[in-house]
């Protein structure tokens, strides 16, 4: 058997090597892939075009918007009359505009509140939200500046007045580098996506040029075949998530690696396992290539939104929380981003590795037990 098995990787590993479009496809996804979607996939907002409608022209009014500064606000134009606000956001030359109004200059000098109107094109929803907050945020900075200035202009201190002190502290990510998500998670995206469509595509392919039915005519067993497809794609999706570790995450991300580096590997031998029978299950229903492709199409679509990457499960709708236990992705990205970012350790990601391996298990038998039926008729 162990022979048998032997000869069989071997032919696998020629059928790769001999196939000079796959391997740039491969090198590709795990270098240039990872790196363009990590610096790709900010999730801060920068350079917002910002147009400004100053009524006031005032220092006060002045004072304020000197706070829209680079690198997140980049004023472009200061507006001169109220027409030009919707030709700037129907253009798409601003995407905010800050509206000053007359009375500015008074209301920060007297005991009123001054007033603001920000107007900012909605159609790109996230970047839309981050802008209005960094805006709120530096309009609250402004405030506390003007009520220092009241005080002590009226020979008071704002430190004999009670208020909350809050200090944040951001833990695993302290300087809150979205190149360090986009990153990892690209990588944790291309170990699951390449483990999938390696496997499914060879076995496929095997079928359609009936070189299936030849292995079958051997001495070789369902079990060794699969087997002998599944050890070759671990070593490769390991291998190449090693150089996309050392050669794009630490040098160009600088991406820490604060756990074990042989728990990662371990556990992602066990995740390309599942997805490698996953790719075995959706190859010995499909009957051809272009089938296997929709069906792997409409498994890995929902699984990646189901998986919690971009949306936390805790904002999911009930439902969708429940199913996504079955993706075996919400279990392999909890299980990377605790094991590199934060450290965590084996009792702590146990639950993650037991989900992980129970999807391999169930997948590799339905696998099996297809394949024989489909022999057997």
């Amino acid at each position: 058997m162990p022979r048998r098995i032997l000869g069989l990787i071997r032919k696998e590993f020629l059928q790769i090597l001999r196939d000079r479009a796959l391997i740039f496809i491969l090198i590709w996804a795990f270098t240039v892939a990872v790196y363009t979607s990590g610096h790709g996939r900010a999730m801060e907002v920068t350079n917002v075009p910002t147009a400004v409608y100053d009524l006031s022209r005032s220092p006060a009014s002045r004072e304020f918007l000197s706070h829209l500064q680079l690198p997140y606000f980049k004023t472009v134009a200061y507006l001169e009359s109220e027409r030009e606000i919707t030709n700037w956001l129907d253009s798409g030359k601003a995407s905010i505009v800050v509206v000053i109004p007359p009375d500015f200059q008074r209301r920060v000098d007297g005991t009123g509140t001054a007033e603001i109107q920000v107007i900012i094109d909605g159609a790109f929803a996230s970047s839309a939200t981050i802008a209005v907050a960094y805006i709120a945020a530096i309009s609250g900075s402004y405030s506390v500046s003007v009520l220092e200035h009241r005080a002590g202009a009226a020979g008071l201190s704002l430190s004999s007045v009670p208020q909350v002190d809050e200090r944040v502290r951001v833990k695993f990510n302290p300087n809150m580098s979205s190149t360090w998500f986009s990153g990892l998670l690209e990588l944790l995206n291309m170990l699951t996506m390449v483990s999938l469509l390696l496997t499914a595509a060879d076995l496929v392919r095997e079928k359609e040029h009936n070189t299936l039915e030849q292995l079958l005519v051997t001495p070789a067993r369902p079990l060794e075949i699969f087997i002998a497809k599944i050890i070759p794609t671990i070593i490769v999706v390991l291998g190449l998530s090693t150089l996309s570790f050392f050669l794009v995450l630490k040098p160009a991300f600088h991406l820490p690696i604060r756990g074990s580096l042989f728990l990662f590997y371990s556990v992602a031998a066990l995740h390309v396992f599942a997805m490698t029978s996953m790719g075995i299950a959706i190859a010995v229903v499909a009957r051809n290539l272009a089938q296997a492709m929709m069906i792997m199409i409409l498994i890995l679509q929902p699984m990646l939104f189901l998986s919690g990457a971009w949306n936390p499960p805790e904002a999911m709708i009930p439902w969708m929380r429940a199913l996504s236990y079955i993706s075996p992705m919400r279990y392999f990205i909890d299980f990377g981003y605790g094991v590199i970012l934060k450290g965590s350790n084996f009792a702590v990601v146990v639950w993650d590795i037991v989900g992980i391996l129970l999807f391999g298990i169930t997948l590799m038998s339905f696998s099996l037990w297809w394949f024989r039926r489909s022999l057997a008729h």
